[in-house]
């Protein structure tokens, strides 16, 4: 028996970037713990990653090709080889060429897997070939513009920071669901006397962490901001000489918009009473150094990037911003830490091609035309779970015109869906490069098992891909190591000053942030943006979230033991879960006649869904919660809660809306 410990990192679109320490017996992975020595998660892993081994090793592992043998979404299909399965790939491909052009071509991937190889690994591909482009927008773009209007390139705060906070505020975010190592400084904060708060549209499993926690309407967080400051400048709690010397725009703000955010009006929208508001304001005007956490969630809605602008000013008008342990933190970028241009390959392209929405799927496969799309590649997603308005995006996925494509470890909704599957390598079988969206940290992680079955990465499919398409440019004749020596044998400023020793070790490693990063803001005009001309909106103001015609604002919040449509093979965390749960306020339910656990439908104009209810005092009336997305085969009824959910856009960043949705619930009958 030969034993081994090594380390990796966790794939998966989570902000922490775990390292991992993965004991390895014959080849196979029995163990898989958090890395001690990890600057920021620090030895812990989340519930999903405590067992990590038993996706790796699970028994519904794709271990071979696979050709659909039955109807589309029957999941009926039969082994072939990787030859048999390049070739027909290659010979359809060629035939929508001559018949439609490339751009009948349609890439679709996300975030199944973080590393900056794997993950971009179809990037040159498809560049080299002339296909439609993806605009990889699902997550939370309006979240990065909301940042960009005020602080422009200005790198966020240290995460650790919030430990010299005195009053810390989780604004939208169920940390423990999502976030759980930003808890470490959180905790360190809540021992040293600060108060925690979190803003949220119901009491989720962070609410048992924090000191109190503010309910607010669906969408109106931007409301709040707005009223907050409005009670800042009247109460005289602003940091003047800060605003003074680093802040453009804010007498305009005081002049222009702050005036109509009194206190009545605000607790009109945002569904707080007068009193809690003026409290909140004092407390945090107050505060020697507020920290402010914003999540993802705030952003998914008809006005989530001016909602995120509008937050992000808050500290600057208390001056938070230059004082350690105060500020507002979105995500940390590190894109320039590596050359990623030698990734992509954006010079591959002969001409530019058009660029399709991802969240806009379900109208793509079904209207497009100029040309219509004849193939769609899936890989590192499941779009027939994750996307927005499922009953379109299966419509066009039933297709039998469209040549579906899904590289997967595990048969999923989308995979059901392909004429071919191939089988994909977990992060423990195949090398990569990894940098955090939630911490300055960045690890290098090689293969620590083979592949199990016959599974090949992204990379390795690819360079398959083109060798059989002719394309004969020495790029995709390397492999995943070799592009990954090239990356580190580029210099950047932003890894000047890393532990190179431990990093080649295959160590964490943090980037060291300027030492005047609370004092030099990267914007054009060197200041804060409160008032930034560029904008079609100069100022921060407060847009209403969509209009529903129906009762109930959806929640579509995080599971504590999923992430998206991931770890649905495991039936351990099924377990837990219990069942997909529909959550309603104990009024909204005595008014509908409805019991717990009774078979429930959510629907609305775009369709219906079946839950069992949960009737729970966290959901305020008029809202209704639906945690996680489940594969379809352990929903309760044929769809699962993206039926619900519409295929608009956010104000900004081209974003998905999945927050501002309205629903009716109604008992199920047989």
């Amino acid at each position: 028996m030969v034993r081994k410990i090594r380390r990796s990192v966790c794939p998966y679109d989570c902000p922490d970037a775990c390292g991992l320490l993965v004991e390895v017996i014959n080849g196979k992975a029995v163990k898989v713990s958090g890395d001690p020595e990890h600057p920021f998660t620090r030895g812990t892993l989340c519930v999903k990653m405590n067992r990590y081994q038993e996706t790796v090793h699970s028994p519904l592992r794709l271990t071979q090709p696979l050709l659909r043998t039955g109807t589309k979404g029957s999941g009926e299909f039969r082994p072939i080889p990787w030859e048999e399965a390049m070739e027909r790939i290659i010979e359809r491909w060629q035939k929508i060429i001559d018949q439609h052009g490339s751009e009948a071509i349609l890439p679709y991937s996300y975030a199944g897997t973080m590393g900056l190889i794997q993950r971009n690994a179809g990037h040159p591909f498809f560049y080299r070939l002339g296909a439609s482009r993806l605009d990889r927008t699902i997550c939370s773009p309006a979240k990065e513009v909301g940042w960009k209007v005020v602080m422009g390139e200005t790198p966020a705060p240290h995460p650790d920071e919030v430990a010299e906070s005195d009053l810390v505020i989780l604004w939208g975010i169920n940390a423990v669901a999502t976030n759980i190592h930003f808890l470490h400084g959180v905790k360190k904060a809540k021992q040293k006397g600060a108060a925690i708060w979190l803003i949220d549209t119901y009491q989720n499993i962070t609410s048992s962490v924090v000191d109190q926690t503010y309910i607010v309407r669906p969408g109106s967080d931007g409301s709040l901001a707005l009223g907050l400051m409005h009670l800042l400048v009247r109460d005289n709690l602003i940091d003047r000489d800060f605003l003074e010397s680093h802040v453009q725009g804010f007498e305009e703000l005081k002049e222009k918009i702050l005036p109509d955010f009194t206190p009545e009006k605000v607790s009109s929208l945002a569904g707080l009473p007068k009193e809690t508001l003026e409290s909140i304001a004092r407390t945090y005007g107050t505060a020697i150094n507020p920290f402010i956490r914003v999540g993802s969630g705030l952003s998914r809605y008809g006005n989530g990037a001016m909602t995120i602008r509008t937050i992000v000013c808050l500290p600057a008008l208390v001056g938070a911003y230059w004082k350690k342990g105060g500020g507002c933190f979105t995500s940390t970028n590190t894109a320039r830490a590596f050359a990623m241009n030698e990734v992509l390959r954006e010079d591959f392209m002969a001409k530019k091609t058009r660029i399709i929405n991802m969240n806009r799927l379900g109208w793509t496969l079904n209207e497009l035309k100029g040309p219509p799309i004849q193939s769609l590649y899936v890989y590192h997603s499941n779009p027939a779970s994750v996307t927005p308005d499922q009953n379109q995006v299966l419509k066009g996925l039933s297709r039998e015109d469209l040549f579906t494509v899904v590289h997967e470890r595990f048969m999923t909704d989308t995979a059901r869906y392909a004429d071919i599957v191939l089988p994909s390598t977990s992060s423990l079988e195949h090398s990569d490069l990894y940098r955090s969206y939630g911490t300055y940290c960045i690890q290098r992680a090689k293969a620590v098992i083979p592949p199990v079955g016959e599974s090949k990465s992204n990379w390795e499919v690819f360079c398959l891909l083109a060798e059989r398409m002719g394309f004969d440019k020495p790029f995709f004749h390397q492999t995943a190591d070799d592009l990954i020596n090239h990356l580190l044998s580029i210099p950047s400023p932003m890894r000047e000053g890393i532990d190179q020793k431990a990093f080649a070790m295959g160590k964490a490693v943090e980037i060291p942030l300027p030492s005047d990063a609370r004092t030099h803001f990267k914007t054009p005009s060197g200041k804060i943006e409160i008032l930034n001309p560029r904008e079609s909106h100069p100022l921060p103001c407060y847009l209403p979230p969509y209009e529903g015609d129906y009762p109930f604002r959806l929640m579509t919040g995080p599971s504590f033991y999923a992430l998206n449509s991931s770890f649905r093979e495991r039936e351990d965390l099924l377990k837990k879960e219990k069942a997909m749960f529909l959550q309603m306020n104990p009024t909204d339910a005595e008014a509908k006649g409805m019991k717990e656990e009774d078979p429930v439908i959510a629907f609305n104009q775009l369709g219906e869904v079946s839950f069992f209810l949960h009737i729970t005092p966290k959901v305020p009336s008029g809202v209704v919660v639906a945690e996680g997305v489940w594969w379809l085969n352990h929903c309760p009824g044929p769809r699962s809660v993206n039926t619900l959910t519409s295929q608009r856009l956010t104000d900004q960043g081209g974003g998905s809306t999945f927050y501002d949705n309205t629903v009716d619930v109604k008992l199920y009958q047989e």
